[in-house]
This record gives structure tokens, C-alpha cells and sequence, in this order.
């Protein structure tokens, strides 16, 4: 599969049940993304309320061909009133992993903000020990800012996060969004 032929797309209804083996497989989440199960119907009741796709954030499918290969997701984040930024994140299957799919993947997805949404800023978070979607963070163009001490619990443990971020002007000339 090349890399350019990684696309997003909507999540059709028929995608909701890769979704839901995020929230009940181990094995299928991840090390970095198992936070132990939790209703995979939540999918389904958002995607019949508004197709998982708000003002204030969405998802949608990693795919190539007709493989559906993961998600992208995005919220937003009001920093003060009248200002805010999109948070965005990615679960790929464990065969999609490490083959330069997810970076691609998190650049589609920052230029289609951009160029669909008014805001300057996207941040990222990932744990500390997360090296793989470091590099990809990096690789997608985000510039890592720092440690976020003991921000998220899994596995028994409180556990380091590193925040990255995109600036719209960061990105080349003749990008989406500028």
C-alpha cells in the first residue's frame, strides 16, 4: 500500500464496529490506548445522533482502498472566551502501525482543519514512553513543547505525557489552510 493512497473519510455506519473493537480488544487498542473496556455502543449512539461529526470535534476513518485502517479524532479546546484550539489523536490497528501510515494519516488531518476551520493551533498528546507516535508527531510537522507530569492514568499507574502542537504558519507555502 503507498502512502498515497492513505485518505480520511466519514465513518459510515458499516465502520462502527472497528470502532467498537478499540473499547473491548486489548489487543486492537494497544498498549499505549487500552484504558480498560467501556461501552463500545457510545459509537453507534453518537454516530445515529450527528455521524460523529460536531463543531466541536469529530472522527474519522483511516482507510486505503477499501481496508479501513483506524481513526482520527479531534475536540476542541477552549483556552479562553473567543479563543480555542483543536486536540487531535489516532488509533490505527496494530498491522497499520509503524509503516508511516499514522503520520500520514495525522498530516491529512491537520491540513483539513486548517483548511476548514479559523483556528492557529492543534496540539497533540501522547505518553512519555510513546516513542513511535513521537517520531510520527514529528514527522507530521508538530513541534514538541513539553512534559506533562503524571497527566494520565493506565495499566495501575500515573503516567508522563509530552504535548506537540502545529501553528498554521508552520506549515509550507501553498498548504492547506493558508
Amino acid at each position: 500500500m503507498g502512502l498515497e493512497r492513505v485518505r480520511l473519510q466519514p465513518v459510515g455506519e458499516g465502520d462502527l464496529a472497528l470502532l467498537e473493537r478499540f473499547l473491548v480488544e486489548p489487543e486492537s487498542a494497544g498498549p499505549f490506548q487500552w484504558y480498560g473496556w467501556s461501552d463500545p455502543r457510545r459509537w453507534r449512539r453518537r454516530w445515529a445522533e450527528n455521524g460523529l461529526l460536531t463543531d466541536d470535534g469529530g472522527q474519522l476513518m483511516v482507510a486505503s482502498g477499501d481496508e479501513r485502517l483506524g481513526f482520527v479524532a479531534w475536540r476542541r479546546i477552549v483556552v479562553r472566551p473567543g479563543s480555542s484550539c483543536w486536540n487531535m489523536g489516532i488509533q490505527l490497528l496494530p498491522h497499520a502501525q509503524g509503516r508511516g501510515i499514522g503520520t500520514r494519516a495525522q498530516r491529512l488531518l491537520v491540513e483539513y482543519l486548517f483548511a476548514h476551520t479559523p483556528v492557529v493551533r492543534i496540539e497533540a498528546d501522547t505518553e512519555a514512553e510513546n516513542i513511535a507516535e513521537q517520531r510520527a508527531l514529528k514527522k507530521a510537522g508538530f513541534t514538541r513543547e513539553g512534559i506533562r507530569r503524571s497527566i494520565v492514568f493506565r495499566d495501575g499507574r500515573w503516567r508522563d505525557g509530552v504535548c506537540y502542537s502545529v501553528l498554521r504558519d508552520d506549515l509550507p507555502a501553498g498548504s492547506a489552510g493558508r
